[in-house]
Order: structure tokens, then sequence, then C-alpha cells
């Protein structure tokens, strides 16, 4: 064992890559309805990191970059639905900060009563919230290394409590009145129906506020795709894409459904996905392509990811995006050549909205702001980078730039970047945590430590379920109340939801701000 410790304290890399790939197989599997996904790479760092002191050293890099490429990458993908969603997200922002609040409180007064002292109770509040910034802060205002031992025992506890919280909350169907119904869950249909009055393509229910989408048209022996604004006849069959409740209501407007599908006969109107890899289109809106005007088509469909979206006229198309488009049979090489239809583009990571866009969300994190009694201010590499994709995703495009980046390579940096920030976390704080687990003490930390990330978790979620939050984005948020990437992996893997991200971008960078300011309370009582 000597030996092999001695050649993982010489090689960090190695260490690192061990913990990761030892954590992915941890967090494989199954403890009852519970899997922990990524946050097995922080357990398999803690028994590791506590075996020999040398491999927590020299890591502080790995894991800073580790939380930055995470939390940039979270942020370009949620900054658009959270600026769109921002007045809904209020209401549970104000839960959020509340929660913080009793979380320090309920510190402060476990604390007191177990004697732990004001800078090992600050640790233990921002071991149990898992932020790292908080720590920093709490380091900072204490003068010493004590609030860390607290840090590095009510971690594990912060992340695990959290973890089965989110299990218990996240696939759960109750009435969220201020979200609306998620991308993910619409469940687009293709139906064809015939006309039995004449009616105009604006007066059909669904089309104007974009509700379904309309391709086909039969006319006698002619089949086309349908033009903007046209006027149906008696007779005529057209196809109808949305979702079955919309796609229903339109139906019964123009006649009735038939059981022949038009879209079936490809004579003389292909549909054909093609994948969007000309970075030229990305960034640009749905009506911005003109595929009436430039190609006698219509996009009905967006595949992106595991997502299926109704092409509706304001969305944006990003890279990797899979478009369903409706053509005449003859132009489909144009259409192919103007998408780019290329999966080996689509592969290649653009240097600028990653390296460009993460060293901006750096900058903004050092930038200190002073604060009473002398200490001050800061975002981190944590809170700034996700502020600045958020901004980011958000923008989209800017001249020739395209920010966001394909939800594949997306997807790929994000887990990376989580996986090398909770195995550096373990292995840095795997000898603190051995050294007090199994004390007196270390025994007040994790009991004080389940209670606050426990007893503030539930309220978090009944609160979220009281001002008319659905259970998905309760989970993000409460991911981003606590601050811990792994709690978002894991409500991620339990549900294909952009409201999970949403809120957690709604609560990180908020999260991180108020428990800064709390933490310098705690230290000093």
């Amino acid at each position: 064992m000597t030996g092999v410790l001695d050649v993982l304290a010489s090689s960090p890399l190695l260490a690192i890559v061990l913990v990761m790939a030892l954590g992915t197989a941890l967090g494989a599997v199954p403890f009852g309805p519970v899997r922990f996904g990524p946050a097995g790479a922080l357990f398999v760092g803690l028994a590791v990191g506590a075996l020999d002191p040398r491999l927590g050293e020299g890591l502080a890099l790995v894991q800073t970059l580790g939380l930055a490429l995470f939390v940039y990458t979270v942020g370009l993908a949620a900054g658009n639905t959270f600026f769109r969603d921002l007045r809904r997200q209020l209401p549970l922002m104000a839960v959020g900060v509340g929660a913080i609040l009793v979380a320090g409180a309920t510190a402060f007064g476990l604390g007191s009563m177990a004697g732990l002292g004001g800078p090992l109770t600050a640790g233990t509040f921002t071991g149990a919230m898992t932020s790292t910034p908080a720590l920093a802060a709490a380091v900072a205002a204490a003068g010493s290394q004590e609030p860390a031992v607290g840090y590095s025992l009510a971690y594990p506890v912060g992340v695990t409590v959290a973890i089965l919280v989110v299990a218990a909350t996240v696939q759960r169907q109750w009435p969220g009145s201020r979200d609306p119904q998620p991308a993910a869950g619409l469940g687009l249909v293709a139906l064809t129906a015939e006309v039995r009055r004449t009616t105009t393509l604006d007066d059909v229910p669904g089309v104007r506020d974009q509700r379904v989408r309309m391709s086909y048209l039969a006319r006698g022996s002619r089949t086309r795709v349908i033009a903007p604004h046209e006027e149906l006849h008696a007779g005529d069959q057209v196809v109808v894409v949305g979702p079955q409740t919309a796609v229903d209501e339109a139906v019964a407007h123009l006649g009735v459904r038939v059981d022949e599908h038009l879209a079936d006969d490809r004579t003389a109107v292909e549909n054909q996905r093609f994948v969007v890899s000309d970075r030229r289109i990305a960034g640009r809106t749905v009506a911005d392509l003109d595929m009436p005007g430039r190609f006698d088509g219509v996009i009905t469909r967006v595949r992106r990811g595991d997502l299926d979206l109704l092409a509706r006229d304001d969305l944006t198309l990003e890279v990797g995006d899979r478009v369903l488009a409706v053509v005449p049979r003859e132009r489909l090489p144009e259409v192919q050549d103007f998408f780019g239809d290329s999966e080996r583009r689509v592969s290649e990571i653009d240097p600028v909205p990653v390296g460009g866009g993460l060293a901006l969300g750096l900058l903004l994190g050092l930038l200190t702001l002073p604060l009473p009694g002398g200490a001050g201010f800061s975002l981190g590499s944590a809170a700034g980078p996700l502020l600045v994709g958020m901004v980011l995703g958000r923008v989209e495009r800017t001249g020739p730039f395209v920010w966001r980046m394909s939800l594949a390579a997306n997807l790929t940096i994000r887990q990376i970047g989580l996986l090398l920030f909770l195995a550096a976390v373990g292995l840095a704080s795997g000898q603190a945590f051995a050294e007090q687990a199994l004390t007196a003490a270390g025994l007040r930390v994790v009991l004080v430590g389940v209670v606050v990330v426990g007893l503030s978790s539930v309220l978090f979620v009944l609160g979220a379920r009281l001002v008319g939050v659905s259970a998905p984005r309760a989970a993000g948020g409460l991911a981003g109340f606590v601050g811990q990437p792994a709690v978002l992996a894991y409500a991620g893997s339990r549900v294909v939801d952009e409201r999970v991200e949403a809120g957690y971008a709604a609560l990180f960078a908020l999260g991180i701000i108020v428990k800064i300011l709390l933490v310098q309370v705690l230290v000093a009582v």
C-alpha cells in the first residue's frame, strides 16, 4: 500500500483520474432509490485522501478549473430560460434567501448549544451548504483554518442530504401555477386533417400564437408545402404539428382527421432532419431563416438533446440542433448545404465561447468589493463564470461569435469539470475529515450539519411549492440553494426538464452572496 500511495503522491494527475474513475463507478451503484452519480467522486476522494496527506496537496488549481468549467457551461445552457422566466423566478429566489437565513440561524443556535464556537460553526454552515466561496470568507474572517475542519465534516453530509431531498422531490407532480409546461413535456404529434369549410391559415386556433405548425397541403392531385397566410378550401388536406391538445383544437376547427398521413407520401414534398453545423445559422431564430421565401419550405420541429421542440418563429437555433424541414424534394441539397448537416463540425469546440467567456467570468470573480469591518466580497471562480455564462447564454450571438455551444459539447465539458472539482475537493478534505469524523466534536459537527441542511432544504421545497413553483424547478433551485453541482447533476439525471437548470441558475449566485455575508456574522458571534 505504501508503494501505491507513493506513486499517487508523486503523480497528482494520476490520483485525480483514479478517483474520477472509481467515483463514477460508485455513483452508478443504486442505494435504494438513490444513485449518487458524480458525487461518488467526492466520497471516493475523501476515502483516498484520508490515506495520505500528500494526496490532497496542490490541488487548488484543479478544483478551481473544474468548478469554473461546470458553472460556466450551466450558465450558458440556463441563461436564456432564466432571463425569460425572471419574473417567475423572483418568488423562488425570495424563498431561497429565507431558507439560507433559516440555515444560518439554525447553525448558530445548534452550534452554541454544542459548544462549537464561532469559527467552527461558520465552517459547519459552509460545509452543510457546500459553499467553498463562503468557506474562504469564513477562513479570512476567523484568521485560522478552524472553519475548514467544520466544512470538511459537514460537506459530504450536505451533499448526501440534499440529494435525498431532491430524490423525494424532483419527479413529484404538484400544481405549479407559476410555471409554464416544459418544452420537454409537450409531446409533439403530427396529424392530417381534411378541411370542411373555407378558412384562412391565420384563423386556425394555435397558428397565430405559435402553438401549432402546419406543413403539407394537398389540393386536388397536387401536394406542396403550405404557404404563410394561405387560404384553405373545403376538400384540402393539411398536416398539423404540435402538442396533442392544440392539434386536436386545430383539427376540430378545420374539419376532421383522416387516417392517411400526407407526410408518408414523399413524391413531391420531403421531410428530413438536418444538423445545424453552420455557425452562421446558430444564434438566429426560425423566423430569421425565412424558409418559405428561401426554399418554399417550413421547419416544424427542432430536436435539441432529448427534447423535441416545436419550431416557433422566436425559437433560437443552436449548433447541434436537428431541425425537421419540410421542403420540395428537389430542394433538399440546397437545404442540406444551408444548415451544414455535419456531425464532425458539431463536435468541434469553438475556443471563443469556451476560453473567452470563461476568462471573462474568472476576471469578474476577481473583483473585490470592500465590506464594513475590513472584509471584502468577491464572486469568486464559481459565481463569476456562472453569471457571465448566463448573460452570454441570453445574448447567444455577438456578430460572428456564437456563445452557446452544442448541447453535446456543453454536457461533456460540464461533466469533466464536475468530476475534476469533486475529486479534488475529496482528496484535499480527506485528512481533516478522517481526523475529526469519529471524535466527539466531529460527531457534533456532523449532527449540526444534518439538521442545518435537512431543515432548510425541506423548508425550501415547501416554500417553493407554496409560491406555485413546479417540482423540477424546485429541485433545481434546491441544488442552487445548497450550491452543489452534484445535486444538480443528480436532478438532471432523474428528469429531462429545462426548468431544473433554470432553478439552479436562479439560486446559485444569489445563494453564494447571501452565504458570504452571513458567515461574517457567524464567525463574529
